[in-house]
């Protein structure tokens, strides 16, 4: 089965992604850049979602810039999914490295949508 990081502060979001992708990945969550250089940074994904606003010393645009230089994670697709919805969050996400940006809230057939369309591409 693929699997899928969350990296999203709200315990809320986590549960709603639980059960939107529970069926096609293993999804393991963490709430703050902290927690994932703690215990995610060593681990490989098929797709990651991420926020912006984290938790902890770095925001999701800098995990997400970190993640894109190393060598065996940087085909990972990225999805920014933010409650920042102007175009420069857009233009930074995407300068970061990230493969699509959503803006909060996102209905459900175009998250789901987009993680098929990313990881196909892949």
């Amino acid at each position: 089965m693929k699997r899928m990081l969350v990296v999203e502060d709200d315990y809320l979001s986590q549960r709603v992604f639980q059960r939107l992708f529970k069926k096609d990945f293993n999804v393991d969550f963490c709430d703050s850049s902290d927690e994932y250089y703690k215990n995610f940074s060593n681990e490989k994904y098929d797709i990651i979602i991420m926020d912006v606003s984290l938790k902890g010393k770095k925001s999701g645009l800098d995990l997400i810039h970190e993640i894109k230089i190393i060598q065996d994670k940087r085909n990972t697709p990225i999805i920014c999914l933010t409650a920042h919805a102007f175009a420069k969050d857009r233009t930074n996400a995407i300068e970061s490295g990230a493969d699509l940006f959503l803006a909060k809230p996102v209905m459900n057939e175009i998250l789901l949508d987009a993680v098929k369309l990313l990881i196909n591409k892949k």
